[in-house]
């Protein structure tokens, strides 16, 4: 996973600075309003809308923005969309397989956008449950290292629930059952760590490893498919070596 996790991580703090800005900022915002209609708009009992409002903060999302998305979901304001949550599943380039997270008010748009998608870049959609499988819901904590050891991280966490800690070079990657997650953000808290994010996430059970040309295939589709308006998040099964990373650049 570490090479996928880099990846990730490193493509996401880019996306935080560059043309995409706006586009972020409406998923970011998204999140806050659909975790605060789900479960009430006081952060401090949802654990989920207090991570989504933390994400949106350390992307420097706008205080005023995040409040209204969060009083229009909690039903202090008027206004919202009334957004579903789809998942679609696919193969990318490479058997690679793909889920795509969508979080829409049309149903009919999400589904043609990711379909279009997949077809011009390499890839094509699937019957449900035929890649879902191939992954685990999981609690993911990303911290940025600060001077810290692993074994400091790992000790702060483990009896939270902590399943494994992985170096992804600038930053740790915390694992854990998705019901443990708010355990281990706390925990991280309590230490006095700073994190840069915690959501629960897919990771794949079993990875396609690629060479260069097999990755610039799978990051072209999956910057397709992050460029559509619903989609939220992109989980892939492939893996790449820090040789290949720095290869493609």
């Amino acid at each position: 996973m570490s090479g996928h996790s880099k990846w990730a991580t490193t493509k996401h703090k880019k996306a935080a600075v560059d043309a995409k800005r706006g586009k972020l900022f409406a998923r970011l915002i998204k999140n806050i309003e659909v975790a605060a209609r789900t479960g009430g708009g006081d952060p401090d009992g949802n654990p989920t809308l207090y991570d989504a409002i933390q994400k949106a903060k350390k992307n420097s999302v706008p205080q005023d923005n995040i409040e209204r998305a969060r009083k229009r979901g909690g039903g202090e304001e008027a206004g919202g969309a009334d957004w579903q949550n789809i998942t679609y599943e696919g193969y990318g380039p490479n058997g690679v397989a793909v889920l795509i997270e969508c979080l829409t008010d049309n149903r009919n748009r999400a589904a043609s956008e990711v379909r279009t998608a997949l077809t011009r870049n390499g890839g094509s959609l699937a019957d449900p449950g035929s890649v879902a499988y191939l992954f685990n819901r999981k609690g993911v904590v990303l911290m940025p290292k600060n001077d810290l050891a692993e074994d400091d991280v790992l000790l702060a966490v483990l009896d939270a629930g902590a399943e494994e800690v992985n170096d992804l070079g600038d930053s740790f990657e915390i694992v854990s059952e998705a019901t443990d997650l708010v355990g281990v953000r706390k925990a991280l808290q309590e230490a006095g760590f700073d994190y840069e994010s915690a959501e629960a996430s897919f990771l794949p059970s079993v990875n396609v490893p690629l060479d260069a040309e097999g990755a610039k295939k799978v990051f072209k589709l999956i910057d397709a498919l992050e460029d559509c308006d619903d989609v939220q998040n992109v989980y892939a099964n492939f893996d790449v070596s820090d040789e290949v990373l720095a290869e493609v650049g």
